[in-house]
């Protein structure tokens, strides 16, 4: 079989990290991080997101979230206080939906891979923005607050 890629789409994403837009990262500078999606699936909330933590840089409140989430450490060390979990070079975190965690913090700079299986959270965290999370809170609570 002869395919003519030049017409071929594929529905695969294949993107080079070293050569992200500047412009498509959110920065959260009160919080000392910056996030870029890497994919989204705006109809079931699950996203894969690279994570970059300054030194200092955290998540400054305990929160969950309404899905699964897990977390590669490509660099860094970055600790998840309340348990004393330590990710450095090479580390796998999951963290169960409804399992109450953090805070966070950077203790150098941190490069970490994100993923969701579903929608972050119920309700927008302080740390959030409606831009910046807006797509991926629990449906169910947007419906029923505008209902309201």
């Amino acid at each position: 079989m002869n395919i003519n890629t030049g017409t071929f789409k594929s529905l695969e994403v294949l993107l080079n990290t070293t050569e992200l837009n500047d412009d498509e990262w959110i920065n959260f500078p009160e919080y000392g991080f910056r996030q870029y999606f890497l994919w989204k699936n705006v109809d079931t909330g699950a996203t894969i997101a690279l994570l970059e933590f300054q030194k200092g840089g955290c998540i400054p409140i305990k929160h969950i979230h309404a899905s699964n989430q897990f977390m590669f450490c490509l660099e860094g060390e970055y600790e998840y206080i309340d348990v004393g979990f330590m990710l450095k070079s090479g580390c796998f975190y999951m963290n169960p939906e409804d399992h109450p965690h953090g805070p966070t913090l950077a203790h150098q700079f941190s490069r970490l891979i994100e993923i969701y299986d579903g929608p972050h959270y119920y309700e927008k965290p302080a740390y959030h923005t409606d831009e910046s999370i807006g797509d991926f809170v629990k449906k169910e609570n947007q419906e029923n607050r505008l209902k309201q």
